[in-house]
Parts: structure tokens; sequence; C-alpha cells
């Protein structure tokens, strides 16, 4: 017999966590989750995510043993923003069973539908500016940091719950061998020079400063796109704190025109590649690997690049895009994805092309009214 429950102690949450193990138990490209992080994540008290959302986890049980989770969200920003009325569903992890599976979307559908909503969406973690979206294509790649990894069996688990393609989001591996052609050198610098384009790394002595500037610029440059949802300052604070233990400043860039700032791109090193060698999640086995394994880290991840509604024609994007290239390769960063990009943000699209990027990975969200 199936059974699901609401998460309710401490306990659950540990378990709603530690179930991931037995998914991927034997799983080489999987990266194990820092299970301090996982519950930073869900934790409705302290992150600030959850101040305009309501969320409910979920578990389910078969003979005594977790076989399955999920999440159950209404962002209510997400709503007033685009006038839209949508529930979410995130954090799912299932065992290769039809029935399970479906155990637990009708429990998303009931508790969204209690709440007047009819349309689930997802996979969110909890959000758009977390990790969302199932993989769907190469499974045997380990994902970059802060993107989702599943098993390929989830998308027949859910087919056949009736889930139906909303949005692809894409993934391009960059080369730093053949990145950086004569035709981008020559347009990039031609760009800066026509626009009078500056670029500079994040001053990390002035970091609460720095980080303003970018909350201004990312909430005017990403307005329209699709599924974007602007961040309050206290939720664009606690992201930016935890992103400080990880940057690497080069790669976090402002452009500015006549000292005024007009877009950012912001890169991670792949601390995935020296956490896939922390098996059992833990705090210091995590910290461990990241100083002893740092070296290591020779992929870089594109997280973000945007340039404010003002200046989006101006070329400013495209180089950003060559700008954080160009440094990377620098920094002796091989390898690089950009991602996720909108499936129809042709801008985006065309700038990866430039970067004899190469589209290796597809990221899906879906959805399904009731």
């Amino acid at each position: 017999m199936i059974k699901i429950r609401r998460v309710e102690t401490s306990s659950d949450v540990k378990k709603f966590i530690k179930m991931m193990w037995d998914i991927y138990r034997g799983d080489e490209n999987w990266v194990p989750p820092m299970i301090m992080d996982r519950k930073m994540l869900m934790d409705t008290k302290k992150n600030p995510f959850y101040k305009h959302a309501e969320t409910e986890f979920f578990l389910a049980e078969q003979n005594g043993k977790i076989v399955g989770r999920i999440a159950a969200i209404i962002n209510h920003t997400h709503n007033e923003f685009h006038d839209e009325n949508v529930g979410f569903f995130g954090f799912y992890e299932c065992i290769n069973d039809k029935d399970v599976s479906k155990k637990l979307f009708d429990e998303v559908k009931v508790w969204l539908k209690a709440r007047g909503v009819s349309t689930m969406r997802g996979p969110m973690n909890p959000s758009t500016n977390d990790e969302c979206g199932l993989l769907i294509d190469s499974f045997d790649l380990p994902p970059l940091v802060l993107m989702t990894y599943n098993p390929k069996y989830y998308v027949d688990l859910f087919e056949a719950e009736g889930l139906q393609k909303l949005k692809d989001l894409y993934a391009y591996f960059l080369d730093g061998k053949t990145v950086m052609s004569d035709k981008l050198i020559r347009v990039g610098e031609a760009m800066k020079k026509r626009e009078d384009l500056v670029f500079r790394p994040i001053n990390m002595k002035d970091f609460k400063h720095e980080v303003n500037l970018i909350k201004e610029v990312y909430n005017d440059a990403w307005e329209k796109n699709w599924g974007f949802v602007p961040m309050n300052d206290e939720e664009f604070d606690y992201l930016a704190k935890q992103m400080k233990q990880i940057v690497d400043p080069d790669l976090v860039i402002i452009a500015e025109k006549k000292s005024r700032p007009i877009g950012f791109a912001l890169s991670l090193p792949d601390i995935n590649i020296p956490l896939r060698c922390n098996k059992n999640g833990g705090l210091l086995g995590g910290i461990f690997h990241l100083l002893t394994k740092k070296k290591q880290i020779n992929w870089v991840r594109i997280i973000t690049l945007g340039v404010i509604k003002e200046f989006q024609r101006s070329g400013a994007a495209s180089v950003l895009f060559y700008e954080t290239a160009k440094r990377g390769i620098a920094k002796g960063y091989n390898f690089g994805e950009a991602s996720w990009v909108l499936e129809d943000n042709m801008m985006m699209n065309r700038s990866a092309v430039m970067l004899n990027a190469k589209r290796y990975k597809t990221y899906r969200i879906y959805e399904k009214s009731f």
C-alpha cells in the first residue's frame, strides 16, 4: 500500500532529503547535494522565498520505506507579476513506479485545488530563481553547479501523468579551444569601442553596494523573460550571501556605460566537480573536498547574463559573453556551460552560436490543467 504524508518534523525533512541516495545509488553522474544546503532551501521560516509562497512537502511510503517525494507550491509573486493563477510542483523524486508517481501528483492536485488552483507547472525547486526543469536528454553527463539531474525514466513518469511540454531550457557546451575565434575578438572589441562600454569585475570589498547595483540591473533586464519572477531585497541578499562563498570575482562582470551599470554576467566555478566525492552530503566533507580539490575545477557555468531594456540593442549582451569567455580562459577554465537559455530567446541562442557553443542538454518545464 502506498501512503502519502506531509513533511512535519525535522526527521521528516532529513528523510525527504536523504531518499535521493536511494534513487541515485550507483549513478556516477549524480552529484550528492550538501544536506545543509538542502535544508536551507526547504526552510520555510528562514528562506525568504516562502514569505510570498504557500508550500507543502510530501513523502510517499510503501511497506515502511520512503519511495517518493514532491512539493506543492503556490508562488503568489509569480501569479501577481504574470497575472496567472497557477500552482507549481517541485523537489520531485520517485522510484520507477507509475503508481507511486501518480499518488504524488494526485496529492499535489488535491492540495492546489483546495486553494483554488487548477493548473500545475514544474518542476521548480522551488522557483525559476532556483533549480528548475526536468532533464530529458544527455543522461550520461553530470550536472553543473545549480543544475538539475534525474534518471531517464522520470520522463516516462511525467508523460504517464499527462504532463505536457510548456517550455524547453537549453544548456550549451563551450570549449576554450574553439570559443575565441578571430571574428569574436574583432566584433567584441569593436562593439566595446563603438558603444563606449567598460567591463569590470565585482568589487568584493564593497560587496553590499555591488549587490545593490546588480539587483537593479537584474530586475530590469529580465522583466520580460518568460517565467521571470522579480526578487525583493531580502531574497536577493539571501541569494547573494550564498553565492559569495563560491564566486570567482573575475567572473562576475559588470557592464558600464559612462559609469552607469547597464548589465552584468554571473558565472560560477563548477563546484560539483569536487562535490562528486562528497558521497554522504556532509558539511565538513563538502568543505574538505572543495578546499583540497579546488585546482581540479576546470569548468565554469554562465548562470545569468543580461542588459537593461534601454540598452538591449546595443550589443552589450554579446560582449558580456565575449568578456566571460576571455576572462574564463585566462583563469584556467578550459570548458564552460551556458545554462539555462530559453528555447525562444533568440538573442541568447544566437550569442551562444557566436561562441561556437554546442547545444548539448535540454531541460523541460511541464504543465497540466485539471
